[in-house]
């Protein structure tokens, strides 16, 4: 599913406007964008959760040389689920 798709289908089920619909989804992905970029976790109980975790610098090495290189300190979003939503049959 795409952001058109998202959009068209919450407006379905609530009975909103898609331009309604896309003002608030776009504005709830604002604030968890901006929540993360602080360092904040955002936490939705019964959906999951959105955390950045740091990534310390490591030593890799190139498969193809077998050259040892640095890899650079990095963040990443980390999403995780919460209450067994995921869970597919």
């Amino acid at each position: 599913m795409n952001k058109a798709e998202l959009i068209n289908a919450v407006a379905d089920k609530a009975g909103l406007s898609k331009k309604d619909t896309e003002a608030a989804i776009n504005a709830a992905i604002d604030v968890i964008s901006a929540c993360l970029a602080e360092g904040d976790k955002v936490q939705l109980v019964g959906f999951g959760a959105f955390e950045v975790k740091s990534r310390a610098e490591r030593i890799g090495r190139n498969p193809k040389t077998k050259e040892s290189i640095k890899i650079p300190a990095s963040k990443k979003c980390l999403v995780s689920e919460s209450g067994g939503w995921l869970q597919v049959a």
